[in-house]
């Protein structure tokens, strides 16, 4: 690790999946059902889920099939979800790193299901945030940053002093476009972002007049390694 970042925000903002719990065990099995469901590859199916909403998933992946079948097929999946939230459990350092944060200065946005949110955040021991902005809650899921800019609002403050915690492709564009800062969580190398983290607990925060200071411990191999992302 290199020496941290001396980082100050207004408000947290984190996708759920992958950066607040690991449900990889649950989304694998319930997906590769959906593939051979439909006769899919998995791989495919598998390399289509990071940051997207469930309808975009199987919109996307079933070109032919109308929206009454594209609604019945995402309910099958939410309810399959929901049995199998048992699995889910803490990305490392999640729960310390929420719980020392005041209630109205963080937020959770994410692909899931407002239902799927509560159940896995529950299943992760991980405190329910005051302000949710989920699937149910936007007309366009990431990599489109209505998500964050609703959260940011709700927060009443301004995007561009938010952190945005997000680990996949999409998210991490959805972040980028919104105006506020990314922190890339487990991501992959090649994702752009200005800060770089393997896990929560290279991120301490404690608030002071009325800000939020942070220092996030940036992985060796990745300090320094940014890059510009073209919008």
């Amino acid at each position: 690790m290199t020496s941290p970042h001396a980082v100050t925000a207004r408000a947290l903002l984190f996708d759920m999946d992958g950066t607040l719990v690991d449900s990889a065990a649950s989304i694998d099995r319930v997906w590769r059902e959906f593939a051979a469901r439909h006769r899919l590859d998995p791989a495919t199916v598998l390399a289509a889920l990071p940051g997207r909403t469930a309808h975009d998933i199987v919109a996307g992946l079933l070109p032919a099939a109308g929206p009454s079948d594209v609604t019945a097929e995402v309910a099958r999946i939410r309810a399959r979800e929901e049995a199998t939230a048992d699995t889910v459990t803490e990305i490392p350092g999640a729960r310390r790193l929420l719980t020392s944060l005041p209630a109205h200065t963080w937020a959770v946005v994410t692909s899931a299901s407002r239902t799927m949110t509560g159940r896995r955040l529950a299943a992760a021991g991980l405190p329910l945030p005051a302000v949710t902005v989920c699937a149910d809650d936007v007309r366009s899921g990431k990599p489109d940053p209505e998500g964050f800019r609703t959260a940011a609002h709700l927060l009443d403050v301004d995007i561009t002093e938010c952190l945005l915690f997000e680990d996949s492709a999409p998210g991490l564009l959805a972040a980028h476009r919104s105006g506020g800062t990314p922190v890339a969580v487990a991501a992959p190398a090649t994702e752009p972002a200005p800060y770089r983290v393997d896990d929560l607990t290279a991120v301490t925060a404690h608030t002071r007049d009325g800000r939020i200071h942070l220092e996030i411990r940036q992985p060796r191999a990745h300090a320094g390694q940014t890059r510009e992302l073209r919008l």
